[in-house]
């Protein structure tokens, strides 16, 4: 079981520390220092999908060169701005990379491996495409 701390600086300054003693600092003003709280939740997406297709396509013996992970949300006008719509937007890079195995990967990602996904999905509906950038050789 993962447990996390948020501890407040000032104003609203954060910081947050994972349960592995890592830390972040957030903010919810707009030139503040640090990220949105709400943004930290598109980079959790994306950063835990990222892990599953790192390791999904190395098994697949394609190990990537390259991946970038943009993700974009809709969230309510109104509080509490609850994300109804994610978009996540992979660009992959790896000498023999084929469709088959980025969607695949994508797919294994999405509906079995990735805890943010899984517990987003309840409130939000989450899209993808990929695109596999031309290998440097």
């Amino acid at each position: 079981m993962g447990t996390t701390t948020v501890k407040w600086v000032d104003s609203k300054t954060f910081v947050g520390i994972d349960s592995t003693q890592h830390s972040v600092v957030l903010s919810s003003i707009a030139d503040g220092i640090g990220m949105k709280p709400s943004d930290m939740l598109l980079i959790a997406l994306a950063s835990c999908t990222a892990v599953d297709v790192i390791d999904i396509l190395a098994k697949k013996r394609m190990p990537l060169e390259s991946l970038e992970i943009i993700t974009s949300g809709e969230q309510d006008p109104e509080p509490p701005w609850t994300f109804r719509k994610i978009h996540v937007k992979y660009r992959l890079g790896g000498a023999g990379l084929t469709e088959k195995a980025v969607a695949q990967a994508i797919e294994l990602s999405e509906q079995k491996y990735c805890s943010v996904t899984a517990t987003v999905r309840g409130a939000a509906q989450v899209t993808t495409e990929y695109e596999i950038l031309p290998t440097s050789n």
